[in-house]
């Protein structure tokens, strides 16, 4: 009892001397006021909340390369997920070397950014925000980067491929990414001063790669046995639809961090965006559903998927400044048009083995417009223009730089691979190993 009253003891005696030595001090002892010490834990709020978004979206680079290589054929599974390793770990660092500083460093012209390359805007002992920053608009560049992977799936070049990752994180995406959200550090875009209406990146995100992802799928062509003779249309089933499937739950749980997070504020806003977000993708997925079901006479679980995915893109833009209601709307179009979306470009003879351009090319635009056109403060003709305006400024701009790229791509190293390593498999012929060993996989 006697050294549980000592330790007692000591321990106030602890807890007080800081009090005792502020009291011989010749200024007296500072208060935190309580306006202070709310804004302190908001601005650790901010960060928390930025930070975790971005983990979450980062988590979305797994459910891209299972969606992926569950759509395409077992031999090809090594490829699609090393696409997707590197998209990250080439993009981040293209990213932080160039591209960060053309999307948000200060402009002149709002045409992009001219400084803050290589991260040189954090100073040690200065505001370290632009690190949480920094953080969570790389992993909205890996994304974009990562979108182009499924269309050219089965037939591309490795070495191509990082080439064409790299220069999209470093100015393709950045360049028009500044148009539209430089001033959320430095920047000033010339699209956003007009009033372009696209919060977290139906068209910034999703177009952009949409649109690369339909310049890509062009130029590289088809993959051998998708068309017969006389044009008809050929399945190449996937390899791995539950695979599949557990990738597009993994994006839906990843778009709780890209749209909400789109705030990069711990504030009450975020709650509305979740519910738009979710209400979008329950929309789009059954419309998916029922379009694939009137279409084809069954249920198809691949149109579903991809119903649940157009819901996500659709809502992406419009997620903060439309009504619940709305969002339902939005993501019951986006995955009708989807579906449409996919048969039509397949037989454009336009070979895209995982929907990639309907889904976020075709979607991410419907999305933008739609977030003008259901916008809660009403809806007006300057808005419905801008809008119109920021698609057709995408796609001029993600198209034909993508086109220019991989025509250029082509026209050097080569951008595809001869026909015996396409129908053997890429696995091998680029990696020289195999996703499943033990079992044949041709």
């Amino acid at each position: 009892m006697k050294k549980k009253i000592l330790l007692t003891g000591a321990l106030l005696a602890l807890l007080t001397l800081p009090a005792m030595a502020g009291a011989t001090d010749d200024a007296p002892p500072t208060i935190m006021s309580n306006a202070e010490a709310i804004k302190g834990v908001q601005t650790h709020l901010d960060y928390v909340w930025t930070l975790v978004a971005a983990a979450l979206v980062f988590f979305m680079q797994a459910g891209f390369a299972m969606v992926e290589t569950g759509f395409t054929r077992a031999k090809n599974a090594v490829n699609i997920m090393m696409k997707n390793l590197m998209d990250f770990g080439m993009g981040s660092l293209f990213f932080w070397a160039i591209g960060f500083g053309l999307m948000f460093g200060t402009t002149t012209t709002g045409w992009f950014g001219t400084d803050g390359f290589f991260l040189s805007d954090f100073k040690v002992g200065g505001d370290p925000w632009v690190l949480a920053f920094w953080m969570f608009q790389c992993v909205f560049a890996a994304t974009a980067a990562t979108i182009v992977s499924g269309a050219m799936a089965e037939r591309t070049k490795f070495t191509s491929y990082m080439v064409y990752s790299a220069t999209l994180c470093a100015f393709i995406y950045p360049v028009f990414g500044s148009w539209a959200w430089g001033s959320l550090f430095h920047g000033n875009g010339w699209l956003e001063g007009m009033g372009f209406i696209d919060f977290a990146g139906s068209t910034v995100v999703h177009s952009i790669g949409g649109w690369a992802a339909l310049a890509g799928a062009i130029v590289i062509g088809p993959r051998i046995g998708k068309y017969g003779k006389n044009g008809e249309v050929k399945a190449i089933p996937g390899h791995n639809i539950p695979m599949a499937a557990a990738g597009v739950f993994i994006l839906w749980l990843g778009w709780f961090g890209f749209n909400p997070g789109s705030t990069t504020a711990g504030n009450t806003d975020i709650a509305m965006i979740f519910v738009n977000t979710n209400l979008a993708a329950c929309a789009g997925c059954v419309a998916g559903m029922l379009t694939s079901w009137v279409i084809f006479k069954k249920p198809d679980i691949s149109m579903s998927l991809n119903g649940a995915l157009a819901g996500l893109v659709g809502i992406t833009a419009g997620c903060a400044n439309v009504s619940p209601t709305s969002s339902i709307l939005i993501g019951l179009i986006a995955g009708i048009l989807v579906v449409i979306s996919v048969i039509v470009i397949d037989r454009m003879h336009i070979d895209d083995p995982v929907g990639a351009v309907s889904v976020h090319g075709v979607c991410g635009a419907w999305g933008t417009l739609a977030a003008g056109l259901f916008n809660i403060e009403g809806m007006t003709a300057k808005i419905v223009t801008t809008q119109l305006i920021g698609i057709g400024a995408a796609f001029v701009w993600g198209f034909g730089c993508a086109f220019i790229l991989f025509k250029t791509l082509k026209a050097t190293v080569g951008l595809r691979v001869t026909a015996e390593e396409e129908i053997e498999g890429l696995d091998y012929g680029e990696h020289g190993s195999h996703a499943y060993a033990d079992f044949q996989t041709k």
